[in-house]
């Protein structure tokens, strides 16, 4: 079970052009997991905050790498586009099968975790206003 206050286990996936990328590579002051997927409604009603917070906070240390449960690559680089997904996005194509599902015990999505700048997790499945408010808390941004 991973949990608030432990360090993120490391991972390694595929973006859309087919770069192997790890969360070390991906890490910010601030970092996002973003578990989603093109099918999941949720995720894609979820992202305009996300796009809203990424674009305000990225360039005062914000990162987020995306891991996609999809199967289908076509669907999956479409939905990044349409959504403008501008960070770091990766798949192993597998679903709810994926290796880095995984390993952080997803079970349904959206899930995100936050981490600090050591790579700790420090809140689990936070959205909107309330994931905007703990990113600005954690970049000590008022």
């Amino acid at each position: 079970m991973i949990t608030v206050g432990q360090v993120a286990p490391d991972f390694k996936a595929p973006t859309p052009d087919g770069k192997l990328v790890s969360l070390q590579q991906s890490l910010g002051k601030v970092t996002l997991i973003d578990f989603w997927a093109s099918w999941c409604a949720p995720c894609r009603e979820e992202n305009p905050n996300v796009v809203a917070i990424y674009n305000e906070l990225h360039n005062k240390g914000l990162n987020i790498i995306s891991v996609s449960l999809d199967e289908d690559a076509a669907k999956w680089k479409e939905a990044i586009a349409k959504d403008k997904l501008t960070w770091t996005q990766v798949s192993n194509l597998k679903e709810m099968k994926d290796p880095i599902a995984l390993q952080y015990n997803v079970t349904q999505i959206p899930t995100t975790y936050l981490l600090d700048a050591s790579g700790k997790i420090v809140a689990i499945d936070l959205y909107g206003d309330r994931l905007k408010s703990k990113i600005k808390e954690l970049l000590g941004i008022k």
